[in-house]
């Protein structure tokens, strides 16, 4: 923890907080209609970005330019807007833009507050399941859902015999790499849906989230929601998870120690 005094934490807390019931106003106000589709990877395979997305970057943006004028911003859409500020703030203003095109409910609005480049404070907005994720400080994480605030905690009884695995390869994981983790994709029993799943894992619903090609917008926003909360994470080589990509999150220390061992023929 980069020592951001409470006085700090609780003023972009507050931001945030009100910044994901401004999202969802947003969404059922501008963006709860017909929306255009194109590929970013134009006939090298499929990444979609939705006109939604970049009118949900442009009015995060202005909410941060409004509010914090000489902050840095990195966006998924937009790119990074440099200053000498030690805050940046990291924004994928659809997380889930598969989800969002096909109307399944679980995508979300991603942001993350970092201080000399270390994410401290993260918002996981779900607009269409009326809830979102928020972390106060390093040791304490929200849940609120239909207007109710709970706290939330990792499940740290968690055992390897009991375990509740979500996992998702998007296509990242060739099948001969797959073959190499069998013990894996036997205890993949749980679907995974982008953020939700994180932050399902971070109330206690999930015990080990593995995820492949994470951006740092991706992963971000979820790092401090998912510490304050009690989890561990990190990538499947036990690198820092700050700089995105293949992720394991995990409730406690024992099962995720056990995890990265399974995970070795394929780091």
């Amino acid at each position: 923890m980069n020592n951001l005094d409470k006085k700090k934490y609780k003023i972009f807390a507050n931001f945030l907080n009100q910044l994901a019931k401004d999202l969802t106003n947003f969404y059922y106000s501008k963006l709860n209609r017909t929306f255009k589709v194109s590929n970013k990877l134009k006939g090298k395979g499929y990444d979609p970005v939705t006109t939604s997305d970049k009118a949900f970057e442009k009015f995060i943006r202005s909410k941060i330019k409004k509010k914090f004028p000489n902050h840095q911003v990195i966006g998924e859409e937009f790119g990074h807007k440099k200053s000498k500020s030690e805050f940046t703030w990291v924004i994928d203003p659809i997380d889930g833009t598969r989800s969002f095109v096909i109307g399944n409910p679980t995508w979300s609005n991603l942001i993350s507050l970092n201080y000399k480049d270390t994410p401290v404070l993260g918002l996981a907005n779900f607009p269409v399941l009326k809830k979102y994720y928020l972390n106060y400080s390093d040791k304490l994480a929200y849940v609120v859902e239909n207007g109710k605030k709970r706290k939330i905690y990792v499940n740290k009884k968690a055992t390897f015999k009991n375990v509740r695995v979500s996992a998702a390869f998007h296509g990242s994981l060739s099948l001969n790499k797959q073959k190499k983790i069998p013990q894996i994709l036997k205890l993949m029993q749980f679907p995974c849906s982008d953020a939700l799943s994180y932050s399902h894992l971070a109330e206690g619903r999930l015990d080990i989230v593995i995820q492949c090609s994470n951006k740092i917008w991706d992963i971000h926003p979820l790092i401090p929601v998912i510490k304050a909360a009690g989890g561990f994470l990190n990538t499947w080589n036990n690198k820092d998870a700050t700089k995105g990509g293949n992720i394991l999150v995990s409730s406690n220390k024992t099962i995720h120690q056990k995890f990265l061992k399974l995970l070795k023929p394929v780091s």
